[in-house]
């Protein structure tokens, strides 16, 4: 991997294209717990390629690719989202998919949506995406603390939806 990430880095296109391929599941997932949508979520991911590419030159240790691309990612999802809360459109309902595979659980995915986005996007990125409280207090620019907490608490919101008697079950 970190020779694709050093040749991508050095200019080779196919290398970058292979590179970016590996991470689309990945984009996906996070762009997808953040914006709540596909067309957004193919938006933001088609934006965070195309600002890799422009900005390969800028990363300084191949090693922190995965987190440099996450971050450009999360950072075009915010901005998506301050773009659409200043546009005054009335929205539309999305439509619902019969088969969701945002998540390999369906049920991981809707608990998920139940929590406000600051607490989801630590949870995503922790549960769904692997990265750790240090790497993801680098991605948000916050104290490894504050993601603790946020983990903390988005567990114990969780807890209290699914004993709540949610549409969920219980376990």
């Amino acid at each position: 991997m970190k020779t694709l990430i050093l040749e991508a880095i050095g200019g080779d296109a196919d290398a970058f294209t292979r590179l970016m391929q590996s991470q689309l599941q990945n984009m996906y997932k996070t762009a997808s717990a953040i914006l709540r949508n596909d067309e957004d979520a193919a938006d933001a991911i088609s934006d965070t390629i195309l600002t890799c590419w422009e900005k390969k030159g800028q990363l300084k240790k191949p090693e922190f690719f995965r987190t440099w691309m996450t971050r450009i990612l999360i950072n075009k999802c915010k901005d998506m989202i301050r773009t659409q809360s200043s546009l005054s459109l009335v929205e539309e309902l999305p439509e619902q998919s019969v088969y969701d595979t945002t998540y390999e659980n369906v049920e991981w995915k809707a608990a998920l949506d139940g929590l406000d986005e600051k607490h989801r996007l630590v949870m995503a990125l922790y549960y769904v995406e692997g990265f750790d409280t240090v790497e993801i207090g680098k991605m948000l620019d916050m104290p490894e603390s504050t993601v603790r907490s946020r983990l903390a608490r988005g567990r114990e919101k969780l807890a209290k939806s699914l004993e709540g008697g949610s549409s969920y079950g219980r376990a």
